[in-house]
């Protein structure tokens, strides 16, 4: 199913098509206000395999990210962090950047694993943001890479859906993405690190 959505004002129609998909346990494809995305339902994990196995590795092994519609969500994901690192979340989203944090004990379980961290995502773009908000919790997300070897990331949202259609459930196009991923800052210590400079400028 190919969907076409605007960013900004998106149909609530699309949304809840897109969100009925998700709670079938489905695979969507989705922008972001980086690059295009790879996502499903969290609680769903067949639907998280089936993202791993389309990524080439043990859903265990998996460094997905979740995608939150607001920093209301963290309490329920992730562990006690600090005033300064909240701040510095407030201030930077919603925006492009990932920030890893300490992971509560419901995390290891949608991933089968003993991960101690999850990547926390509230990109600025309001098709994610309004699924999100419409499921009523997180759902995976994972960036989808070009097979060619100069350009990382697929920007155009047609050649998406002609890759994709057969693998996943559902293309959202919601226009062109960008061809730079999220900076990623780990706050999972004392002192944030930058992990990776994306297109976020950190001060």
């Amino acid at each position: 199913m190919l969907l076409k959505v605007h960013p900004e004002s998106p149909s609530q129609r699309q949304i809840l098509k897109a969100c009925e998909v998700l709670q079938k346990g489905g695979v969507i494809v989705y922008p972001t206000d980086t690059v295009y995305a790879l996502g499903c339902d969290i609680f769903n994990n067949k639907a998280v395999d089936r993202i791993a196995r389309m990524k080439g590795i043990r859903t265990k092994d998996a460094d997905f990210s979740f995608i939150f519609c607001d920093l209301s969500q963290l309490s329920d994901y992730t562990r006690l962090i600090s005033n300064s690192v909240y701040k510095m979340m407030k201030a930077y989203l919603p925006g492009p950047y990932t920030f890893i944090l300490p992971a509560r004990n419901n995390i290891p379980r949608i991933f089968h694993s003993r991960k101690k961290t999850v990547g926390i995502r509230i990109p600025k773009n309001n098709i994610p943001l309004e699924i999100v908000r419409e499921l009523g919790h997180p759902i995976m997300t994972t960036s989808i890479h070009d097979d060619d070897e100069l350009i990382e990331y697929t920007t155009d949202p047609e050649l998406i859906w002609d890759k994709y259609k057969d693998q996943v459930d559902a293309v959202i196009d919601g226009g062109f993405g960008l061809n730079e991923p999220s900076t990623v800052i780990d706050c999972t210590n004392a002192e944030p690190v930058l992990v990776r400079q994306g297109i976020g400028e950190v001060d």
